[in-house]
């Protein structure tokens, strides 16, 4: 409980933190990387795949300066692209992504009337000649004259650093301010600009900026400011011109309102039923469509009219660049250089069809309700649940979270934050994982201590991974439990020096535990000479009966090994008796407050410690119990007697472990069946048959300890016979 309450703490304190972070605009430069990587994402997962026939991009490429000429071109150059544009291919409407602030050197023309006067002496027809030509010569009115009565957009820039003066003319404002107006909201102010010809700005029908001032700090650009400020006029971008100008009203509306602190707020520009929604500079974010998404012509071909008419009329139309050193190159989320051009095509394509985003001031509200929610949710959760669990959680979460994120977007054209959120669960889930992590290197710690006497330490890693399944508080399951004990221990320690008898143990019960260790046993405990140890606990083990019968019959092997060195250090061969019972036994950590131990309880335990005293009256190795010999088919088992240990009532049979049926020789088959019939004539009270059968067995096979006990028995009852209703067991009056 005291570790949940501090993971619970923990959790509060660092969604507090976030909370923090967030009420104060003070983001980690990480977090608002993190953001601008997830908003990028979620372009690129949303964003129109298809294209856009609607607007068209005249392309300055490489192959039309080649062909033309450098850049500049010749003004009555630009005037035929024009014509040719309005003319012959009959577009809707024109922009210039290119701005014209000097006027095209014209110096022959400049040096004719000091030619007449110096050389003519100013003739008069000459000079009528020259006043008509000139108009017809002037390149810059020809192409001013191209502009006129045309829906034609001209292009220009602002300068936010350098000289304050202007260079060429401005077009005629979006909206005119009174000097105090609006002064709260923090609309980009410039400091000069770079405006066309008076003589070309005069003759277009507008003019819109093409700067783009707002790159966020890794270089990307994501907003496009759509007014700007100068002076006390509000000016509007290339795109938001070229959308006036195919609307029916061009005017725009500005929409504000009030903050929760009641400041002034720009939220909307209203255009003839278009609303964009707005930051607090006017800026919007840029919808982008996937990138070839628009139409590239050359402009040579539109020149020489190889262009098909079909992929212009009616087209709106942004005459750009892509020729390297002419070309604003703009990294974008969508494409790492994106010509400006199509900057602005994607701009005025998201305008007309409603996809621009929005991110109202209230956003920081909602992403402070997200955080709170969440940041709740895990502290509350999280410390109660297992790491799988925790796991499951924090999945969940963040699903909803990324499902809801992208609703919003989707839907609502709504951009929530969404990194500080996924942040805050991938370090509430770091920090659930590693105190979980901690708790189980210690519970695995503790286990290793606890199981360390009992079981080999290759087990341990086991054990620790199935700590669900231990049982430490105490269970009922079906185990097989084994005792081991040397005979007649006390003669032989009666004989024997305490440094002699205690090398005797510990050179048997060496490698009897690592016998059992290395069949997946664990050893309950060494009772003087005596093991007792059991199988299928801690650990789950489906073939506990066959693993504790190969442990027993690799110890006897193991101990007439062990004879001649035995012999060689003086010390006495021993022999041990084995029994082996399976059967439901309660297994756990049992003891008192002052000692604890993992042991089995039960009365098939009790009864695997009777098997192992009756090896010493029926002079085998090894008894096991019927439950045992029914789990497992593929080994024969001898069957010694039916009997009632002391302290039952119920009789079980007894069985001796012979060997793998497919291994048996038929002498062993032969001895087994002969066992067989003269335990069945006993059982009948044929006592002849019975005494004829285990003299044979005793000349034949040498087991006088077992032979003799029948014949014991049977001349028992010829004297005191049992009755008709003997039921053929032997009743054991002491353990």
């Amino acid at each position: 409980m005291r570790h949940q309450l501090f993971r619970v703490i923990s959790s509060l304190l660092i969604t507090l933190l976030f909370l923090g972070m967030v009420a104060n605009s003070s983001r980690l430069p990480l977090i608002s990387q993190l953001e601008a990587m997830a908003y990028d994402t979620r372009v690129r997962l949303t964003m129109p795949r298809t294209a856009d026939p609607r607007i068209v991009i005249v392309d300055i490429d490489e192959r039309s300066l080649s062909e033309l000429g450098h850049w500049p071109w010749p003004r009555r150059q630009l005037a035929t692209l024009t014509n040719q544009l309005f003319e012959h291919y009959k577009i809707r409407l024109l922009g210039f992504d290119v701005v014209f602030a000097e006027a095209e050197k014209m110096t022959h023309l400049e040096a004719l009337p000091d030619l007449a006067h110096k050389y003519l002496n100013d003739a008069e027809p000459f000079m009528q000649a020259l006043e008509t030509l000139t108009p017809l010569l002037d390149h810059d009115r020809q192409f001013a004259h191209s502009l006129a009565d045309r829906s034609i957009v001209l292009g220009y820039y602002f300068k936010s650093n350098g000289e304050v003066a202007g260079i060429g003319s401005l077009p005629p404002p979006l909206l005119e301010l009174p000097e105090t107006a609006l002064s709260d909201i923090p609309f980009l102010q410039p400091h000069s600009y770079g405006g066309n010809l008076p003589i070309l700005q005069k003759n277009a029908q507008g003019a819109g900026y093409f700067d783009n001032p707002l790159i966020d700090p890794d270089g990307v650009q994501r907003r496009i400011p759509l007014i700007q400020k100068y002076g006390t006029a509000l000016y509007d971008s290339l795109s938001l011109a070229m959308t006036r100008h195919l609307q029916t009203s061009p005017q725009v509306m500005l929409e504000i309102a009030s903050d929760i602190f009641d400041e002034p707020n720009l939220e909307w520009l209203r255009l003839d039923g278009i609303r964009l929604p707005v930051d607090s500079q006017g800026a919007v974010l840029i919808p982008f469509r996937s990138p070839g998404s628009f139409t590239y012509i050359p402009a040579v071909d539109v020149l020489h009219g190889k262009t098909d008419p079909k992929l212009l009329k009616g087209k709106i139309v942004l005459l750009g660049t892509t020729a390297l050193g002419l070309t604003r190159e703009i990294a974008t989320p969508v494409q790492s250089v994106l010509p400006g051009a199509e900057l602005h095509a994607n701009l005025i394509s998201g305008m007309l069809d409603g996809r621009v985003l929005q991110q109202p001031g209230y956003v920081s509200a909602l992403e402070l309700l997200q955080l709170f929610t969440l940041g709740l949710l895990a502290s509350l959760l999280l410390p109660r649940l297992s790491a799988i669990h925790t796991s499951t959680a924090i999945l969940l979460l963040t699903l909803i979270t990324l499902g809801f994120n992208l609703y919003a977007w989707q839907e609502l054209q709504m951009v929530l934050p969404i990194a500080s959120s996924l942040l805050l669960l991938l370090i509430l889930y770091l920090l659930h994982m590693g105190f979980g992590f901690f708790l189980e290197s210690r519970n695995k710690r503790q286990i290793a201590h606890t199981f360390g006497q009992y079981v080999p330490p290759e087990l341990v890693d086991e054990l620790v991974e199935q700590k669900d399944n231990l049982g430490l508080e105490g269970e009922a399951r079906e185990l097989t439990v084994l005792f081991s004990d040397v005979r007649n221990f006390t003669t032989l320690s009666e004989n024997l020096e305490p440094r002699e008898l205690t090398l005797l143990m510990n050179e048997m019960l060496t490698p009897m535990t690592r016998i059992i260790h290395s069949h997946r046993g664990t050893i309950d405990k060494y009772m003087g000479d005596a093991i007792m140890a059991f199988w299928g606990a801690p650990l789950q083990d489906p073939e506990h009966p066959r693993h504790a019968l190969q442990a027993a019959l690799e110890m006897q092997q193991e101990l007439q090994r062990l004879v001649p060195h035995f012999e060689s250090i003086g010390l006495p061969s021993i022999r041990m008796g084995v029994g082996i019972n399976t059967g439901l036994m309660n297994v756990g950590n049992m003891g008192s407050q002052f000692r604890m131990a993992y042991t089995v309880m039960g009365d098939a335990v009790n009864l695997g410690s009777r098997l192992e005293a009756l090896t010493r009256q029926y002079g085998v190795d090894i008894i096991v119990g019927e439950a045992l010999v029914k789990q497992l088919p593929d080994i024969t088992f001898r069957e010694l007697d039916r009997v009632r240990v002391k302290g039952k009532t119920k009789p079980v049979s007894i069985y001796e472990p012979i060997g793998l049926t497919t291994e048996l020789s038929s002498q062993d088959i032969r001895r087994l069946d002969a066992h067989q019939q003269g335990l069945d004539y006993y059982r009948r009270q044929d006592w002849t048959q019975a005494e004829t059968i285990y003299r044979e067995l005793l000349t034949d096979t040498k087991e006088e300890l077992l032979c003799t006990l029948f014949l014991k028995r049977i001349a028992h009852y010829r004297q005191y016979p049992p009755g008709d209703d003997w039921d053929g067991v032997f009743t054991f009056q002491s353990k």
